[in-house]
């Protein structure tokens, strides 16, 4: 069976080289056309002889995500695209721009497990994880459709992303890496809905990106209702491994707090909150919930929204609340997956 080649790291690509004869600054230049480039095929590493690329593509495939449709906002600007994958599996990918630069959400697996009340991407199931190569072909896939360079990324996209642990630190490590993308951890951002066991090995392994909890409520009673991962790990746990996450790292960590009416938009349900992250390092971003059909949640009035904002104010956490982008291509993800798998 043929290898993910575009899955390895560097130390991993450079010893499956050797083991084929190879000396080391062949692994350099695969290395570059995989992860600087984004090469699709073997025949495009102009600087292999045909008898090697020939002997590559016997052994080793490259992993891509070919464009299968593609959104531009109107409004913003906003890019969304469904990506089909090398096994006809779909997944999507937001590329949003910034004042600091153009930044990608990436998807992590195809489906999700987690079973959250207001996501789009749970209602296709959960297929399969991504492989590193996977992650980062969304990357390249992106920068070669619109031609210019992604700085800063976020896996928020389809999937959970610290339920594929090992394959997100390899994907880490290969967008890190000089010869590759170059890609800053500090430019990273990872989205959770509180996997505490991979967060304490995040703490334990000081990898200097940005962690993000889907919190989305303050206490247990709603929040077993909105996200079936809180019977696993409570609102409690949750926060006590993000404060030693901030104790060990000096890193601030951000809350998602997705704001759906009559169910935790609540001035009290603000007052809570506040009262369970005070004196932590963090930031709390108010989202107005997505207009998912199947979900049939209404989201909250600007009043409340602005009214649950200055509670947390007045308590003293740091809050905002998001803008929305690509609001006319429905630029949340899942719901592109959904539509194809619906029509397949």
């Amino acid at each position: 069976m043929k290898k993910d080649i575009k899955s390895f790291t560097y130390d991993e690509l450079n010893n499956e080289m050797i083991s084929l004869g190879l000396p080391r600054f062949r692994s350099n230049q695969i290395f570059d056309w995989l992860h600087k480039r984004g090469a699709v095929s073997f025949e495009e590493m102009s600087n292999l002889s045909k008898s090697l690329r020939e002997e590559l593509n016997d052994l080793y495939y490259i992993s891509s995500c070919e464009i299968e449709e593609k959104y531009v906002s109107e409004i913003d600007g906003t890019v969304k695209y469904l990506f089909k994958l090398t096994d006809g599996e779909y997944i999507e990918s937001v590329v949003m721009k910034y004042k600091y630069g153009h930044t990608v959400c990436v998807s992590t697996q195809v489906g999700c497990r987690m079973g959250c009340s207001f996501c789009a991407s749970t209602l296709g199931g959960f297929k399969r994880n991504l492989s590193a190569g996977e992650i980062e072909g969304q990357i390249h896939s992106a920068q070669k459709d619109l031609g210019f360079r992604i700085s800063n990324v976020v896996l928020m996209g389809i999937g959970e992303p610290l339920d594929n642990f090992e394959n997100v630190l390899k994907f880490f490590e290969n967008v890190n890496n000089k010869k590759g993308l170059n890609i800053s951890l500090r430019s990273i951002t990872v989205s959770t809905c509180g996997i505490v066991p991979r967060i304490y090995d995040l703490t334990e392994k000081k990898i200097p990106v940005t962690l993000t909890i889907s919190l989305h409520a303050p206490n247990d009673e709603i929040r077993n209702h909105m996200m079936p991962i809180n019977a696993k790990w409570n609102v409690d746990e949750i926060i006590r491994a993000c404060r030693e996450y901030v104790k060990q790292t000096g890193k601030r960590i951000s809350f998602e707090y997705t704001l759906i009416k009559d169910v935790n938009d609540t001035p009290a349900c603000a007052s809570e909150l506040a009262h369970k992250l005070k004196g932590m390092l963090c930031h709390v971003n108010l989202i107005p919930v997505n207009d998912v059909k199947e979900r049939k949640n209404s989201v909250s009035s600007n009043e409340n929204i602005y009214k649950f904002s200055e509670i947390l104010k007045k308590a003293g956490i740091n809050a905002t609340i998001r803008r929305t982008l690509g609001s006319d291509i429905n630029a949340s993800c899942g719901q592109l997956r959904r539509k194809r798998i619906e029509v397949k």
